[in-house]
């Protein structure tokens, strides 16, 4: 692995705390706007440029991405944000719940994941990238870190927690409860050990964030083409890296991703219930909310009731001999419930079926369902499973994974142009 050190645009200390933001996808359009009504200096205004004109503004017109530059400008110029001229690396720890990650950030290499050196295990939509790319193209800079995890490095970890003995840059507990702590790696020893370390660690994996990695790549690829003609692509650009926070797989929790569909496609919740139990499924009436202990269990509420689903022997059997992707939770649940028995066929497109992070608990299932939808709660995708999926060079479904805590953005800021 290439990871590199390198310089920040980032904020003054004072004022981390007001400028961290979840990222720009937790919000749609209304929620992003209510959100940065008190908040100024909250990055979202930057990640979110729409926020900044009239609800009937087209959100992905040229002006729009160009007040964003404005805005980005505005905060340097009056000292919110610093341009730190130390290539430096940054150690991002994030403590929720009293479980704590810890990640470096650095700048990774395009080639990488051109390559596969970087594995990917989501399709992206082209609308998306294209927002994405616009909003890069507009500011010169990636403001998004992508998350990417590898196989735990000891060493590395040693490293990395050698230089959090020192003071740290920002320190502050979120809205959502999450204390963000982050530390400047800029001594020329500690970083050259940490570059050495990445060398031994063979490959890393998209985590969150394959449109923003997608974006960066095609953002990188048309600045070579345009630098190829000028004459002046040397290979060693900042477009030729992406923001990244790298972090241990053994350090990363991942929660499930729950389906809810609109209706039941015309059936009564019984006719429903019959075609699940043909589908393979052992169905069971469940006293309360179902959150599935376990793989192979699945719990399904409609018509003001819970479901307790769980594969059935043949089923079980079938899976148990499956591809890393086909064994998937989500995959089985698509491919014997949702698009034969709902017909929902593209979930990436289908208006009829929406997601959940398990961080909303089940109670945001019910509301969405009503009386006449269907909700379903999940057990989540593994780690292990991810990696397995990338390994194979396979792709998961759609929305598999919803990782907690999220990143924050504006905390780290990598200028790709002058």
């Amino acid at each position: 692995m290439r990871v590199l050190p390198f310089p920040c645009i980032r904020p003054v200390p004072e004022h981390a705390a007001e400028v961290a933001a979840l990222p720009y996808d937790v919000f749609d359009r209304a929620e992003a706007a209510a959100y940065v009504q008190d908040r100024p200096l909250s990055f979202l205004n930057i990640d979110r440029p729409e926020t900044q004109f009239a609800p009937d503004q087209d959100m992905y017109a040229p002006v729009v991405y160009a007040r964003a530059a404005e805005l980005l400008q505005e905060r340097i110029a009056d000292g919110t944000y610093i341009a730190d001229g130390n290539r430096a690396y940054y150690i991002y720890e994030l403590t929720m719940d009293g479980r704590t990650q810890t990640g470096l950030v650095g700048v990774c290499a395009v080639d990488e994941y051109e390559d596969g050196t970087i594995k990917r295990h989501e399709l992206t939509r082209e609308d998306k990238e294209r927002d994405r790319i616009d909003h890069m193209r507009a500011l010169g800079c990636q403001t998004g870190p992508i998350f990417l995890t590898y196989r735990d490095q000891p060493v590395l970890d040693i490293i990395i927690a050698a230089a959090k003995e020192s003071s740290p840059l920002y320190r502050f507990t979120d809205d959502e409860g999450v204390t963000q702590t982050v530390w400047e790696v800029a001594r020329e020893d500690a970083v050259e050990a940490i570059h050495a370390m990445f060398q031994y660690i063979p490959c890393a994996y998209i985590a969150d964030g394959h449109h923003r990695t997608a974006s960066a790549v095609k953002v990188a690829q048309a600045m070579r083409e345009e630098a190829r003609a000028a004459g002046t692509l040397t290979g060693k650009e900042p477009f030729n890296f992406f923001l990244s926070v790298l972090f241990p797989d053994n350090q990363l929790t991942i929660l499930p991703y729950n389906r809810v569909i609109a209706d039941r496609a015309g059936m009564s919740a019984d006719e429903l219930l019959d075609r699940v139990r043909t589908a393979g499924f052992e169905v069971e009436p469940a006293q309360g909310a179902v959150v599935p202990e376990r793989a192979g269990v699945v719990g399904m509420f409609t018509d003001g009731r819970w479901w307790r689903l769980s594969f059935g022997e043949a089923l079980a059997a079938e899976i148990a001999a499956a591809d890393p992707v086909a064994s998937l939770d989500v995959s089985v649940l698509q491919e014997r419930v949702l698009s034969p028995v709902l017909g929902i066929g593209d979930v990436r497109v289908d208006p009829r079926i929406s997601f959940v992070g398990g961080i909303r608990g089940v109670e945001e299932l019910e509301r969405r369902a009503g009386t006449e939808g269907v909700a379903f709660s999940m057990f989540a995708t593994s780690i292990d499973q991810l990696l397995a999926v990338a390994d194979a060079g396979l792709l998961m479904p759609p929305k598999s994974t919803w990782f907690e805590p999220k990143l924050r953005s504006g905390l780290f800021i990598h200028r790709i142009a002058k």
